[in-house]
């Protein structure tokens, strides 16, 4: 981060500092436990916890300055509103560094795929900066603004949405260069109530470009394509592109083939080329090929050469913890770990990755529930349950009460007995693998991250909680 003074950060956000300090700002969090000497230590009250009381903490480390919506004994800058003084922070201080520097800024949002995206970005530009883990919130985003810094050329921002308005108060704060949809599908449905009012949503990103922006669409969705007819697109030098396998995108996906689960495709359409470089991606499943082309897409307008993007899109590796990472255990257990979300596109995306990589045993399938989902809720885990069947994965174990649905229908669909079981609790879960798993066996682990299923596939690979 850029050093600011105390000032600097009372003005941007218009707030009171409480007396004069003769402070420099390095750095910007909001847990105490991770404050080091010159943070601006952000007091957020939750349900829970009330981070006011972690300000003698934060001063104990080092804090320079905290900000604050009620006073407290220390330099402090006195708000209403923390949330959305962090908020005016990050873009007054984006503001500062667009001035100082040569920065793009990248916007990244889908119903699917957004941290596998950025971690792919992350690797793929020089001198980026990324979100850690899924920072895409009006917390989340305005703390990795403020982790740039005069060095940093690619700024790398996911952005998510759970209700309308969300994306246009993001692209406030952060305006983009460069804005890029993966897909409208249906997570967060219950913020919207529609896939058509959530894709309006998504489509808000647009509006955000700065003139002379880019946005780059996902030409096989039918919904995000769509948004290229946006009349923002059109207005103040924008312009659109595409990615994809659909013939006639900008950039485009071909002869795509699968080495246990990775894809590999060949990059055709950059520079009018018909046979361009060949990718060959480190990411389980197949519909990794779509963030694929989205950060080769942004790789080439931020001016690498097809080579260069398809050879560091090669080597990028998973960096976000619970996505799609397969390890074998030392049993000679195969565990594909895709916990920290879910959705029906990336459940049954992760069911087909797990037929995929179970070549040596038997698949099985732990699935838990798929939340924000509203009144769609029943209606696709019993879908999920139908997919599990279709599929031919050998054993689904359906963990909580509100994926209940998905073994109903798994065990209606008719030759399914034994191979389909219920249980209520993650320990439960663990039991019933513990019983069952063999050498040569794969697990998928799939659930949205509240459901706590993680903890399930962390404790298979004995992973310290």
């Amino acid at each position: 981060m850029r050093p600011l003074t105390a000032q600097w950060v009372a003005n941007a956000v218009g707030g009171e500092l409480a007396a004069e300090v003769d402070a420099r700002v390095t750095s910007v969090e909001k847990d105490s436990r991770d404050v080091q000497p010159g943070a601006l230590y952000v007091a957020f009250v939750g349900e829970r916890v009330d981070g006011h009381d972690y300000a003698p903490r934060a001063f104990e480390s080092g804090a320079a300055l905290a900000l604050v919506s009620q006073p407290v004994a220390g330099p402090h800058v006195l708000v209403e509103d923390v949330t959305a003084a962090l908020g005016r922070l990050a873009s007054a201080y984006l503001a500062l560094l667009r001035i100082e520097g040569d920065l793009t800024v990248i916007g990244i949002t889908g119903s699917n795929g957004k941290t596998t995206a950025k971690d792919l970005l992350a690797q793929v530009l020089d001198d980026a900066v990324a979100p850690v883990g899924s920072f895409n919130n009006e917390i989340g985003l305005p703390l990795t603004v403020l982790r740039a810094d005069a060095s940093t050329r690619h700024l790398v921002l996911e952005m998510g949405a759970s209700a309308p308005g969300d994306l246009a108060y993001l692209t406030r704060i952060a305006p983009l260069d460069v804005a890029v949809v993966l897909t409208v599908g249906t997570a967060h449905l219950g913020g919207y109530g529609s896939p058509e009012a959530l894709a309006a949503e998504k489509a808000t990103l647009l509006d955000g470009l700065v003139p002379g922006g880019v946005a780059l669409l996902n030409a096989d969705d039918d919904r995000v394509a769509a948004m290229a007819a946006r009349p923002s697109l059109h207005e103040d030098g924008r312009r659109v592109r595409t990615y994809g396998t659909a013939t006639g995108a900008d950039v485009v996906a071909a002869e795509i083939s699968l080495e246990r689960g990775c894809a590999a495709f060949t990059l055709a359409g950059v520079d009018g080329m018909a046979d361009g470089p060949r990718a060959a991606l480190r990411l389980v499943g197949e519909h990794h090929v779509t963030n694929a082309l989205a950060a080769l897409a942004v790789a080439v307008e931020c001016g690498l050469s097809a080579e260069d993007a398809a050879a560091r899109v090669s080597a990028a590796t998973p960096l976000s913890p619970h996505r799609m990472a397969l390890t074998e255990r030392a049993d000679g257990v195969w565990v594909l770990d895709d916990s920290y979300n879910a959705s029906p596109e990336s459940m049954r995306a992760a069911l087909r990755a797990l037929k995929e990589v179970a070549t040596t045993g038997r698949s099985f399938a732990v699935i838990g529930e798929m939340r924000e989902m509203g009144d769609a809720s029943r209606e696709a885990h019993e879908e999920i349950g139908l997919d599990a069947v279709r599929l031919r994965i050998d054993h689904l174990l359906v963990v909580g009460e509100g994926a209940k649905p998905a073994h109903a229908s798994a065990v209606r669909e008719g030759s399914w007995g034994d191979e389909a079981a219920y249980v209520a609790t993650i320990d439960e879960a663990r039991a019933f693998l513990d019983g069952r798993l063999a050498r040569g066996d794969t697990v998928l682990i799939k659930a949205s991250h509240g459901t706590g299923l993680w903890k399930l596939a962390d404790d298979l690979l004995g992973v310290d909680a």
